[in-house]
């Protein structure tokens, strides 16, 4: 019966172990498992006394949530006091704005191996933190080895080859934008007239100096790397976004205060048009970072105006750099960006002269405009399409139009059907920019293609004129006749005057009487 008893509460003692080992561990360690911590390829980084390199972090969002304001932080004290890198801050972090789930951040540290570190192994602890999308606080450390061994002078003591893994995973919770190692994230800079976030074309770096570390003689270098312009074509007369990508080139050395002056070009015909060919669309063109990181990067960011005025042309933009290095001494650096400036094409159209507007199929119409350059660029290659109902298509080449000049479109349109009265034909417009670029205008008119009207045909029978009355002989008729009568009674006039006068003498008295 003993026995028994003994058998049934071991087996109760186990079954509780085995149960509390499958229950949850608490908000804690559920939170721990949402950030992964490492380090590339897990390999025990080593340091020879007095060298400087960089130690990287990979830190990974394992949970479904995006994670905010990631940091991490070094131990300077290390494992039982002991800590193999020289201490040149109070304390060193890297911290990250966000990281998507799934995502992996590299924290880079640049640290310097103690040139009187005792050879072997040593184990390094590191604080992540991070906050949750619910607003809670997660956090949790992980330790990993480092190796130490002499210089080239001394010897290798033993135990100073790596042992075992390069550290112990630690789970937690982390958050940061995408970025290499040592990235810090810009950050807006706040004026009179609003946040700035400080400038696209080619860029280039100028000489750098002032600065210097004692122990190796090197300068941290602020470079440019590359730029970007929203949106990707600057046009004159608008507003853009730049953007200028920076780069710490010191593997050892963070650098810190970073000031930035842009300078644009002045540009103008007069006194009166005379200004920079930028300008800052609102607040000032200073722009202000905290630090880089040792082999880390950073964006500034500003919003700038393009001078309405500016011929079509790349314009450069002096960057003025001033920043400190670890031992707080000034750095100045020098560097230019180089900015494609464009002007947008801009013409009109005069009317349209039709004639006739009304034709048949088979028979054209004359249609002309003008075409008026009103921009400051030039227009390659211009072409025009007439399309519509009831007509051919047809198509004419124009040529190149220069600032401020015109050009003729004058084209012949042909009637190939009858339409429903009239109807619309469209004029489409193509031409090229500097770059081969086309971009097209359209401009409408009516134009009307009737039946031809049926006309009778006559022939050349039909087309003799009619006999004319000959009035000339019957007028020379008449005339003689009327003659011939007006003689006939003068003569019978004078005739019976005649006689009248002989009875007259026959009848009178005599002179006897």
């Amino acid at each position: 019966m003993k026995k028994w008893f003994k058998r049934i509460t071991a087996g109760a003692v186990a079954a509780v172990v085995f149960g509390m080992a499958l229950m949850p561990q608490g908000e804690s360690r559920a939170a721990a498992a949402r950030i992964q911590v490492s380090v590339p390829e897990n390999r025990v980084p080593a340091y020879e006394q007095g060298e400087t390199k960089t130690f990287v972090l990979e830190v990974k969002n394992n949970g479904p949530d995006e994670l905010k304001n990631i940091k991490a932080v070094p131990r300077l004290e290390g494992e039982e006091g002991q800590w193999p890198f020289a201490t040149d801050y109070q304390s060193y972090e890297e911290g990250k704005e966000s990281m998507a789930p799934g995502e992996t951040w590299q924290a880079s540290f640049g640290f310097t191996a103690r040139g009187d570190a005792a050879p072997g192994r040593y184990r390094v602890v590191f604080d992540v933190s991070a906050t949750g999308s619910g607003g809670e606080d997660i956090g949790g450390s992980s330790s990993f080895y480092v190796n130490v061994t002499a210089n080239e002078s001394g010897k290798e003591p033993d135990g100073s080859k790596p042992q075992g893994g390069a550290g112990e995973s630690w789970q937690g919770a982390g958050g940061a934008q995408d970025g290499p190692a040592g990235w810090t994230a810009a950050r807006e800079v706040q004026t009179e007239g609003g946040s700035m976030a400080a400038l696209a074309g080619s860029f280039e770096n100028g000489p750098v100096t002032g600065g210097g570390q004692a122990s190796s003689g090197t300068v941290p270098r602020v470079i440019v790397t590359g730029f970007d312009t929203d949106p990707g074509e600057v046009k004159a007369g608008t507003d853009f976004k730049l953007t200028i990508h920076l780069k710490n080139t010191s593997k050892a050395s963070r650098v810190s205060n970073l000031l930035f002056e842009l300078a644009a070009p002045t540009e103008g015909r007069d006194e009166q048009t005379t200004a920079p060919a930028f300008l800052p669309a609102s607040g000032a063109s200073s722009l202000y970072l905290d630090q880089i990181g040792a082999g880390g990067t950073a964006d500034i960011s500003i919003q700038l105006n393009a001078k309405a005025d500016l011929v079509q042309k790349p314009y450069s933009i002096n960057l003025a750099m001033k920043y400190e290095d670890q031992n707080a001494a000034q750095i100045e650096a020098q560097s230019s960006i180089s900015i494609p400036v464009r002007q947008e094409a801009r013409f009109e159209f005069s009317d349209f002269e039709v004639t006739p507007t009304v034709i048949s199929p088979g028979e054209e119409s004359n249609v002309s405009c003008s075409l008026y350059n009103m921009g400051r660029v030039k227009l390659y290659n211009v072409k025009a399409l007439f399309e519509g109902k009831g007509i051919k298509k047809e198509e004419l080449f124009v040529g190149s139009v220069e600032p401020g000049a015109s050009a003729a479109i004058d084209a012949m349109l042909e009637g190939e059907k009858k339409t429903k009265g009239p109807e619309k034909v469209k004029m489409t417009v193509t031409y090229e920019d500097e770059a081969g670029k086309i971009s097209k205008a359209e401009k409408e008119l009516q134009l009307e293609v009737a039946e031809a009207v049926e006309t009778t045909e006559w022939d050349e029978a039909d087309m003799k004129p009619a006999p004319s009355f000959p009035f000339v002989p019957v007028a020379a008729a008449v005339l003689a006749a009327a003659a011939g009568t007006t003689a006939a009674v003068i003569w019978k006039r004078k005739k019976r005057a005649a006689e009248e006068e002989v009875l007259y003498e026959l009848d009178g008295p005599s002179e006897d009487e």
